[in-house]
């Protein structure tokens, strides 16, 4: 089982060893540590290590830091710059200097006193940083989408299930009323037989770190070891408009708007359609990408069509416009939309609830209103989170096969069961990239 305090218990006596607080001279130790002024004692506490300082980082990190039973004992980052801010945001809000600090994620997993990790690593390492923090027994905070590839998924999926391990991916719409309303009513029946869905995602590249006017190849700047940065992808020269934020508009590393945001409105429309374990069996698409060799060459502007079971047909678009951001239900009596900040249906009486009136509510889908929370909820129950690796295994496939066949030029059959690519071996070899050397995935 997992090494957390609440499967495997620790004693006072362990703890204040292990914290240095049991020596031969007398010490003054702190209130805190035994759980005055507001804080939860310290066998109660999940203890977690951050791993990635960049974009979902920091505000992932702030959420647990607002827990009173969990404590961030270590954080892990690839630039200097960004390991330091995360080490002192840490230290500032435990007013200590107890934050260790962590080049080498391999050496943060291994503490065996760390109970779980949040990773918000860029994609080309989801898969490498999560197998390694499954088999450490450490409970995961993933980032979405589950990794860069559907095999790479398989692997994380296969490492958490064998190691016992809670995860909780970062797609935490399914942590807010609006969305959880929207697909409580779906699922409930109230729209009838459900006959499409619109999953509306960004088109374009969006400049998230202000770097893209410096698009010249140049040296890595000392604070960053980009060698390990790159990691198992491809070797390539460094362009800062395409390293922090901005990686994932560059295939090499990410898989632009399309899979930014497909573990967002494609999971919740999975949600809806009560689909977290199903997939589509034929997909096309169509898109526009810059030149291959381009700074920022990831899909601009797309449009993917898949056929699901029960006769469900799903467009996933971007840069399209009469394909409304977030998601939209089609049923034989009516219609759902629903979008960050934003509710609409057939039925405008709908608009105004809150949730779905208990008379309405034969299906009861799974509540959470802060995803951390939920996370650290589980780790302690042992239950699974709102949005476990298997949900986001599945939340992100339309994704990668939306992909793949527009990279294809053509439509490409997927079997769900087998999770393979039917009578195509050239489309299938996208499933999988070539790790560079010395990476391997075990």
């Amino acid at each position: 089982m997992n090494n957390s305090s609440f499967s495997t218990g620790i004693s006072r006596r362990r703890f204040l060893a292990a914290a240095g607080l049991i020596c031969a001279a007398p010490t003054i130790i702190p209130a805190t540590v035994f759980g005055a002024e507001g804080r939860t004692a310290p066998s109660e506490r999940i203890t977690l290590g951050v791993v990635g300082w960049g974009m979902q980082g920091p505000g992932n990190t702030q959420a647990f830091l607002a827990q009173n039973d969990c404590q961030v004992v270590a954080a892990c980052d690839l630039d200097t710059k960004h390991l330091e801010q995360a080490v002192n945001t840490v230290n500032n809000q435990y007013k200590n200097k107890d934050c260790q600090a962590y080049h080498d994620f391999r050496e943060l997993m291994a503490r065996k006193d760390i109970d779980a990790v949040m990773l918000a690593v860029p994609d080309n390492w989801h898969a490498l940083v999560a197998t390694e923090a499954a088999k450490q027994k450490k409970d995961i905070y993933g980032e979405k989408p589950l990794a860069r590839t559907i095999a790479e998924q398989q692997a994380i999926v296969k490492a958490v299930q064998k190691n016992k391990c809670i995860w909780q991916t970062g797609s935490w719409q399914r942590s807010v009323e609006n969305f959880h309303k929207a697909a409580e009513i779906v699922r409930n029946g109230l729209i009838g037989k459900i006959k499409s869905v619109e999953v509306g995602l960004p088109g374009g590249h969006t400049d998230f770190a202000g770097t893209a006017k410096e698009n010249q190849v140049s040296n890595p700047p000392p604070e960053l070891d980009y060698e390990t940065w790159i990691g198992p992808a491809k070797m390539e020269p460094y362009i800062k408009a395409r390293v922090h934020m901005n990686w994932r508009w560059n295939y090499n590393i990410g898989g632009g708007q399309l899979l930014d945001w497909i573990g967002h409105h494609c999971d919740i429309a999975h949600w809806g359609l009560d689909f977290d374990n199903a997939g589509p069996s034929e997909i096309e698409g169509q898109g526009e990408f810059p030149p291959a060799d381009a700074m920022w060459n990831t899909c601009t502007k797309y449009r993917i069509t898949l056929k699901y079971p029960q006769d469900i047909t799903m467009t996933i678009a971007g840069g399209h416009g009469d394909i409304r951001s977030g998601t939209k239900w089609i049923g034989a009596n009516g219609w759902v939309w629903v979008d960050r900040g934003g509710f609409d249906a057939s039925n405008k009486e709908w608009n105004d609830l809150v949730r779905l009136p208990e008379k309405d509510r034969k299906i009861s889908l799974y509540h959470s209103r802060n995803h951390q929370r939920n996370f650290l909820d589980c780790v302690k129950s042992r239950k699974p989170t709102i949005a476990p690796v298997e949900t986001a295994h599945h939340s992100a496939i339309p994704g990668h096969l939306g992909l793949i066949a527009m990279l294809a030029g053509r439509p490409i059959k997927w079997d769900a069961k087998k999770e393979v690519i039917v009578g195509d071996k050239e489309a299938s070899k996208w499933l999988t990239r070539p790790y560079r050397a010395p990476w391997k995935l075990r």
